[in-house]
């Protein structure tokens, strides 16, 4: 009988929530509850090779907590290669709470969840994401300095979504450079799914420049009021997946590319703000390329709003995080001639690349 067990064996022989922690390599995970304020968390530390782990919290009314914990660990993921990609010295972390954001936020909710994130003493560092409101993140710095992105008023980088809708734009002219020979967008046909804040910003970006715009939502008023803010055309539903179009831009959340929608899309570019696009990194990244669409990895194009709260961390000026977001459309560039170069598809390679650098800082942090 063997002592020591293999990855394989070890993983199956685990608890189901130590076995998904354990194969998606992440160094902790959290579970938060306090049933006084209705809170019901969880935290996940992706990575911390680079520095600490950085990222949002999201509120979400989730079915069951496994479905929190299957997002929450595909997002702080995703951050680690986020800001290994951007050149940040930041490790990838995530928060989600469970629960109605239109009914169930209060202070006492998101104190406690700041009490949470002040016992890592640092390890994680939160700000907003989905669901979550600067006041919200107000009432968590009451218990904790470990928060990025508060507002201007309090000595914070204020909203991340434009800068998160710049580098998303750079990334997307980038992407028609190398398709179409021009990183000019005027007349092409841009599909935008989700016209939230960074969606709605990215509309008015793409207007500027003369594309064609379509927009799409599941909010009903909020598609109105931004179709004829920037006199675009609406498409409701699935219809979006068979709408004739240049360019994809999914900017809700995550796992849109899958196996059904990838063989409906008409486009010859996918560049979106939304984390996760690709339901499964390997098989429909595969997909897109061998269909002639080319995939702008979201995590690389859509690392502006990390970027801007970097700044807090770091204590960078504004006119730098600007410099390093508009970067993003050269970045965007250099993944997609290693793409080529190599064989292998845009996401594989901009992670080659994330995960080149974390390995080697890993090495010279080993010996110092």
């Amino acid at each position: 009988m063997k002592d020591v067990l293999d990855r394989e064996e070890l993983a199956v022989d685990m608890n189901p929530v130590i076995s998904k922690m354990f194969n998606t390599e992440h160094e902790q995970v959290v579970f938060c509850q306090d049933k006084s304020s209705g809170l019901k968390a969880i935290i996940a530390i992706h990575n911390t090779t680079l520095g600490p782990a950085l990222g949002g919290t999201r509120m979400w009314n989730y079915s069951n907590e496994l479905e929190a914990l299957n997002d929450v660990l595909r997002l702080s993921r995703g951050m680690t290669f986020k800001a290994s990609i951007s050149g940040l010295n930041l490790g990838g972390g995530k928060a989600v709470i469970i629960g109605d954001s239109y009914t169930q936020k209060s202070e006492a909710l998101f104190r406690r969840f700041g009490k949470f994130v002040n016992s890592l003493s640092g390890k994680y560092i939160t700000a907003e994401d989905v669901g979550i409101s600067p006041k919200d993140m107000e009432w968590v710095s009451m218990e904790t300095k470990h928060v990025s992105g508060l507002p201007k008023s309090l000595g914070g980088s204020g909203d991340p979504s434009p800068v998160t809708a710049y580098g998303v734009y750079m990334g997307m002219k980038a992407a028609a450079k190398k398709q179409y020979g021009s990183d000019n967008l005027g007349g092409k046909k841009v599909t935008v799914q989700g016209v939230g804040h960074v969606g709605e910003t990215l509309v008015k970006h793409l207007s500027n420049e003369g594309a064609v715009v379509t927009i799409a939502d599941i909010n009903q008023e909020r598609v109105a009021s931004v179709a004829k803010l920037y006199g675009t055309q609406v498409v409701e539903g699935n219809a979006i997946y068979d709408w004739d179009m240049d360019i994809y831009a999914p900017c809700a959340l995550g796992a849109t590319l899958n196996n059904n929608t990838i063989e409906r899309l008409r486009c010859s570019i996918v560049a979106g703000a939304a984390n996760n696009q690709l339901h499964d990194e390997l098989i429909h990244g595969q997909r897109l390329m061998e269909r002639g669409v080319l995939y702008a990895p979201d995590f690389l194009i859509n690392a502006g709003g990390l970027i801007n709260v970097y700044r807090e961390v770091e204590g960078i000026s504004e006119a730098r995080a600007m410099e390093l977001t508009e970067n993003i459309y050269n970045t965007t560039g250099d993944i997609f001639n290693r793409s080529e170069s190599t064989g292998v598809t845009p996401q594989v390679a901009a992670m080659e690349i994330a995960k080149d650098r974390i390995h080697a800082i890993a090495k010279i942090k080993s010996v110092l």
